[in-house]
């Protein structure tokens, strides 16, 4: 996360928490997104737990489609919920549903988190995104550490808050569990969602539109954004440019060589 970013997420939580006495934990220092781990592979071995207490080795929700990860608090009373509704909202905007075109796991950070907390953050998150409830959006409890670790979502828990101080942030891993993008909020962008989930897909899901509109943007690791790239648009206006001089010719030489037999 660029530097005003992690510093405004910070002062969110810092003004949303409880006050305390004693001497406080860095947050500058705590939270952030270490962006050098782009590429990195999730690990498959860890084992969570469902809202319904069945065990899933993450490795198994890897595979068939490019999947979200968004680690949030269940118990977080300042900016975990409204990071959710954020994504979820997004979400709902695109025509790809979860567990069809993508799949959304929500890990809790709290290692001590259990299936019914799990159970009752989904309920609640979901009950304004019908559409997006079902086998493709996963909330998740128990030690969720090493998977957080190897992400590098860098989080800590400060005893006289009682709260974990963390970023707002939702990973985008390939079908294969490579982390390929970290995208930031709140809010989040339908727009960067649909442009990570592509990416992520490399061609298993999206439209050849869809694959030809990313050329045109470049992904900034310092924002987590997908912004428009000059230098990008000219060489994809060129190649389209090419591509319809290309069909043209094509369609020019198939009348002629008609228009040549129809004289015989």
């Amino acid at each position: 996360m660029g530097r005003y970013g992690t510093l405004f997420w910070t002062l969110v939580l810092l003004i949303g928490a409880p006050v305390a006495g004693g001497e406080p934990i860095d947050p500058l220092t705590t939270a952030a997104i270490e962006t050098d781990r782009l590429g990195a592979t999730v690990p498959h071995d860890v084992v969570l737990e469902d809202a319904t207490g069945r065990k899933l080795a993450i490795g198994d929700l890897l595979g068939e489609r490019p999947v979200l990860l968004a680690p949030v608090d269940y118990e977080c009373e300042n900016i975990c919920g409204v990071t959710l509704a954020g994504l979820l909202g997004a979400l709902d905007e695109l025509e790809w549903r979860p567990g069809q075109d993508h799949d959304l796991l929500v890990p809790s950070i709290d290692p001590a988190s259990t299936a019914a907390g799990a159970k009752a953050a989904a309920a609640e998150q979901l009950a304004r995104f019908k559409g997006l409830a079902g086998s493709g959006v996963r909330f998740l409890a128990g030690d969720a550490s090493a998977l957080t670790s190897a992400i590098g979502f860098r989080y800590g828990y400060d005893a006289k808050t009682d709260q974990y101080i963390h970023p707002a942030a939702v990973a985008v891993v390939t079908p294969e569990g490579r982390l390929s993008r970290w995208l930031y909020g709140y809010p989040f962008e339908a727009s960067d969602l649909r442009l990570a989930l592509i990416e992520a897909g490399g061609g298993t899901i999206g439209t050849l539109g869809d694959r030809l509109w990313l050329l045109c943007y470049g992904y900034d690791p310092a924002t987590g954004r997908y912004t428009a790239a000059v230098d990008r648009l000219l060489k994809a206006g060129g190649g389209l440019t090419v591509l319809l001089l290309g069909g043209f010719v094509l369609l020019m030489l198939r009348r002629e060589r008609r228009a040549s037999q129809g004289c015989r």
